[in-house]
């Protein structure tokens, strides 16, 4: 695990981290004075529920994707990935352990926002209090299962194509499976097209990770026979873009 101790040490000496802890940790709270959670009390714990949420996927997408994605840009320009290869290091090994790397400092994200709404945004109400608790251990474990693979995809694109590609890659295809297909659903239902309908159903629904109306609504937490269809299906996508990454990742430029 030589590869996984250099990046860990690596992204701990540049602390580009700590904007990803302020943003989840703090920005919540000093979002709420430019808000409407001020002038209605009633508001204010789920002002701060749904920015907390926000910022964690945020800081997943633009900080996770492209640190993964300039590690994995590196790795292979540096000629770090070719030392590496001759001592014994496989290519699918070095591209799980920088995606460990990454994934050390990108984990803790959802626990920190699952930890504040606990702490700082749940109800009074005891049985809404325990639906809460729930609710946001439902989607730390969601969000791990949809930003870890998008974390690998863009470490392996970006060994072979470069940093920004890598980015722009994971970074657009969350971007749609989290907003953009709720766009396509309402398409196809204002016009009967087969096409977008398969497109809709082949797309990643990554929206199902998303706790944003079920914490702003109260809607409670993911019925629990149901949970592990999610788990499942998030899985499946992961096992996907697995395959994928290894197939694209690459120690070395091509000459």
């Amino acid at each position: 695990m030589r590869l996984y101790r250099l990046t860990t040490a690596t992204l701990f000496r540049r602390k580009s981290w700590v904007i990803c802890v302020f943003t989840v940790g703090v920005l919540p709270f000093l979002l709420q004075y430019i808000s409407s959670g001020t002038e209605n009390p009633a508001l204010l714990k789920p002002a701060i529920a749904q920015a907390t949420w926000a910022m964690a996927l945020l800081s997943a997408v633009f900080w996770g994707f492209f640190t993964a994605a300039k590690q994995g840009e590196s790795n292979a320009r540096t000629g770090l990935g070719e030392y590496f290869l001759t001592t014994g290091v496989t290519a699918g090994r070095q591209l799980f352990q920088i995606w460990l790397s990454v994934l050390t400092y990108l984990a803790p994200l959802p626990f920190i926002a699952a930890g504040i709404c606990i702490l700082c945004a749940s109800p009074s109400l005891p049985d809404e209090r325990s639906m809460w608790i729930a609710t946001n251990f439902q989607y730390a474990l969601l969000f791990l299962l949809v930003m870890a693979p998008l974390v690998a995809l863009a470490t392996s694109v970006a060994s072979r194509f470069g940093s920004i590609t890598g980015f722009l890659a994971s970074g657009a295809l969350a971007i749609y499976g989290l907003y953009g297909v709720g766009y396509l659903k309402l398409l196809s239902s204002l016009e009967s097209n087969a096409v977008i309908k398969w497109i809709w159903e082949v797309s990643p629904h990554y929206h199902f990770a998303d706790p944003t109306e079920r914490l702003r609504y109260k809607l409670g937490a993911i019925a629990w026979d149901k949970f592990p269809l999610l788990l499942a299906y998030f899985g499946g996508i992961m096992l996907i873009h697995a395959l994928i990454s290894r197939l694209l990742f690459r120690v070395r430029v091509a000459a």
